[in-house]
């Protein structure tokens, strides 16, 4: 399976399915779309007004990686369920812990 995450110049980009009003802030694990690409799936309890969700998911982001939050930017999607999150710092590093944090 296809990773939803990539190593770039100076960090990771994230590709992401969130999901708001969710009920917790924690991550679902990798899902395989139809097209054949990959999405990592957070679920946050806010909800998809003035950005809370957005902020949220970086939260969640942030939380699992152990970096800081002026690391995490949102790169695509800020009003869409599939998102773009680039984060900046030792891309290598940080897909190592991602794929513990997702399962694989």
């Amino acid at each position: 399976m296809a990773r939803p995450w990539r190593v770039v110049a100076g960090g990771l980009e994230v590709r992401v399915r969130a999901t708001p009003r969710g009920g917790r802030d924690a991550l679902d694990g990798v899902e395989e779309r139809a097209d054949g690409s990959c999405v990592l799936k957070v679920r946050v309890r806010a909800a998809p007004a003035d950005g809370a969700a957005n902020a949220a998911i970086r939260d969640v982001l942030r939380e699992v990686l152990g970096c800081p939050a002026g690391s995490i930017v949102l790169a695509a999607g800020a009003s869409a369920r599939a998102k773009l999150f680039r984060i900046a710092g030792d891309g290598e590093a940080l897909a190592a812990r991602l794929a513990a944090a997702a399962g694989g």
